[in-house]
């Protein structure tokens, strides 16, 4: 007879060992464990990242809570007013990554919500406040009522999100 030649994994197991689907089966599990802990802990430091940003930008809400669910964040807890709670959807509505977010704030102190505007090309504040208050020259109300993500009124950018507050008679 000859040399023949075989698959070494593909016949029967007779001497105790894996096969080679075995052995990449379990490679396969535990990337797929490790993925899943990384894409937890990522998850984790994103949460913390923005409810540290709200922190240093003064927005103070009781049992501020953030959770992420792909590209949606579910923000819960109570604002003091209604342009805390506004401005804390503006935080996590403008952070890059985030398409929508579920809002289940309660508010201590009820006032009229205000209007969003998402900024255009060619936006300015001007602009903005003529459109909605038929004034350019109340661009410095829409500038403070976005402060302090606000820190020039002059840098807004397409895709951002402002709020809108109605005009005190």
């Amino acid at each position: 007879m000859g040399l023949f030649s075989f698959i070494k994994d593909a016949g029967a197991k007779i001497f105790g060992g894996k096969t080679t689907a075995e052995e990449a089966a379990e490679v396969a599990a535990e990337k797929a464990a490790a993925h899943a802990e990384a894409a937890a802990i990522a998850k984790a430091n994103a949460e913390a990242s923005i409810k540290e940003t709200i922190s240093d930008l003064d927005l103070h809400v009781e049992n501020l809570e953030v959770s992420l669910e792909g590209d949606m964040a579910i923000i819960s807890g109570k604002a003091h007013d209604q342009a805390t709670k506004e401005k804390v959807v503006l935080v996590v509505g403008n952070t890059q990554g985030i398409a929508m977010v579920d809002d289940r704030m309660d508010v201590e102190h009820k006032e009229p919500e205000a209007q969003f505007h998402t900024v255009a090309k060619g936006d300015t504040l001007g602009k903005i406040a003529k459109q909605y208050y038929g004034n350019a020259m109340k661009y410095p109300t829409i500038f403070e009522a976005n402060k302090p993500m606000l820190k020039d009124p002059n840098l807004i950018y397409p895709g951002q999100v402002l709020r809108i507050p109605a005009l005190d008679k």
